[in-house]
């Protein structure tokens, strides 16, 4: 497949996929067009339109405009849209057209999804999006399964973007992601909860100095901010993760407590609307920790 004449279509124009197609810069503008479901509000339709324009593509209106011509899809929605877009999308796709789902889903969905797009002739991707897509932009590590795998890598690395196939079936790259996020957004809620508790004990330097004495190679205050910022930029994003780690655990029959704890802090702390940078936060920690915790005492659960 020749990259220079296909139409790619973003499903979702939010961070991810601003970003990724940012790194691109001009080289595939022309070839790009996305569909965001935040066009139909009055309120956010006109943020999408300006980020699409900055990016120098094209907007369409509705699924189905944005569909029946692509070649490439990738699909950069929240969690808890994925499936539904997937099922929404099968029934206009062009034959032979590839379905690249980047979504943070249980492996359970991901084949769900699949099924959905394989009825209709489509080519379904389970794609895993492996760090930040901030720092490396198009770049960022990918993950790919299942039995296009091996022709996604062929499409993806031309565009380009960094990719590495997972031999299995769909949902086993998905599964890496979501087992390692139990970790990576479990130690954000943990690293809250922890924070906020010696904040409010006033116990702060005392409890981070011991856990700086006991684990040298971890800076507590460092990574506290970091964790802060994260949560409060994407914790909505995030806590529509854990749910689906949580069925992920729930289809293997294991506990999923602290999945199901991490997406309650998540969900919490993104839900306050803050916007407070990692520089804001760090200068004046206990503040910032104080109001936190105020406002956070507000939310009904």
């Amino acid at each position: 497949m020749s990259m220079n004449g296909s139409s790619i279509a973003f499903i979702g124009l939010g961070e991810a996929a601003s970003t990724i197609i940012s790194g691109w810069g001009n080289n595939r503008a022309d070839q790009i067009q996305a569909f965001d479901i935040k066009l139909q509000s009055n309120h956010a339709k006109e943020e999408i339109i300006a980020r699409a324009s900055k990016l120098n593509i094209r907007i369409k209106f509705s699924l189905k405009e944005l569909i029946r011509d692509a070649d490439l899809i990738f699909s950069t929605v929240t969690a808890d849209q994925a499936l539904a877009v997937a099922k929404k999308v099968s029934t206009h796709l062009k034959k032979g057209a590839f379905f690249f789902d980047l979504n943070s889903c249980a492996p359970s969905s991901k084949q769900e999804a699949c099924e959905n797009i394989q009825i209709f002739d489509g080519c379904y991707v389970d794609v895993a999006v492996m760090a930040p897509v901030s720092a490396k932009k198009h770049l960022v590590p990918l993950m790919i399964s299942g039995d296009k795998a091996f022709q996604a890598r062929a499409i993806l690395e031309k565009l380009p973007m960094d990719v590495k196939i997972i031999e299995g079936p769909v949902g086993r790259a998905s599964s890496i992601k979501m087992v390692r996020s139990i970790m990576v957004k479990g130690l954000e809620a943990l690293t809250a909860e922890c924070a906020l508790a010696a904040v409010e004990a006033d116990v702060l330097d005392e409890v981070f100095n011991s856990l700086s004495a006991e684990h040298p190679h971890f800076d507590i205050i460092k990574h506290s901010i970091y964790n802060f910022e994260r949560s409060i930029s994407h914790g909505k994003r995030r806590a529509e993760e854990l749910k689906e780690v949580s069925k992920m655990l729930e289809d293997l029959r294991l506990a999923n407590h602290m999945s199901k704890a991490t997406a309650v802090w998540q969900s919490n702390i993104g839900s306050l609307g803050k916007t407070n940078s990692n520089s804001e936060i760090k200068e004046n920690f206990v503040s910032f920790a104080k109001q936190l915790s105020s406002e956070l005492r507000d939310i009904k659960e």
